[in-house]
């Protein structure tokens, strides 16, 4: 094994708390009134979460609006990861559905709901995704966080909260549905053996 390379393999380390449970559901609160007033209601739209920890937010967007109109939009999980342009490169692989799920967003307002947009990389991806499922008259795009650093043409319709990050830095989105707390926390690379300060 190559010492060098070990030396050099980035550990993620905590860094601060962004946001709170409390602060999560505030924001979600906020974005289902923006969707809805965007929208002039739900005729016609679909929630699509991007697995994973998109699903989650979709579903709970979905919730906060059935609380507010007492109708809660179709929700959808696009499995993306076949369509990933850094196929290659991505560390922690989300798993590759055996079945895609069949749903059709033809002629509806589909809205993917990712919990972070950095690169635009990932919404590049569900968007070759989603035109597997039908031709939608509109599709828009709501995210927890905006960290920056894009590097496609791709911004958000729907953005709980901007974040400017360096490079070195991580926003880590932790979801109950899927980490088992609701928090968001910033972390910083650093590379294996460094000292801790």
């Amino acid at each position: 094994m190559n010492n060098t390379k070990v030396a050099n393999l980035q550990v993620p380390r905590e860094k601060a708390q962004l946001m709170s449970a409390s602060e999560i559901d505030r924001t979600l609160v906020r974005l289902a009134h923006e969707i809805l007033e965007r929208n002039n209601g739900l005729e016609g739209v679909v929630l699509v979460g991007i697995r994973r920890r998109g699903v989650p937010l979709a579903e709970r967007l979905a919730r906060k609006m059935a609380d507010i109109e007492k109708f809660a939009p179709p929700v959808e999980t696009l499995d993306i990861t076949i369509y990933r342009d850094d196929f290659s490169e991505i560390g922690e692989k989300p798993v590759v559905q055996t079945a895609s799920a069949k749903f059709s967003v033809r002629g509806k307002t589909a809205i993917l709901v990712d919990d972070v947009l950095y690169t635009g990389r990932t919404t590049r991806a569900a968007l070759d995704a989603l035109l597997n499922h039908g031709r939608p008259q509109r599709v828009e795009l709501c995210v927890l966080i905006d960290r920056g650093h894009r590097e496609l043409p791709i911004q958000a319709n729907y953005v709980g909260r901007i974040i400017p990050t360096s490079e070195s830095e991580l926003i880590d989105v932790r979801l109950r549905e899927v980490d088992e707390q609701d928090c968001v926390v910033m972390c910083e690379r650093i590379p294996s053996g460094s000292p801790h300060p």
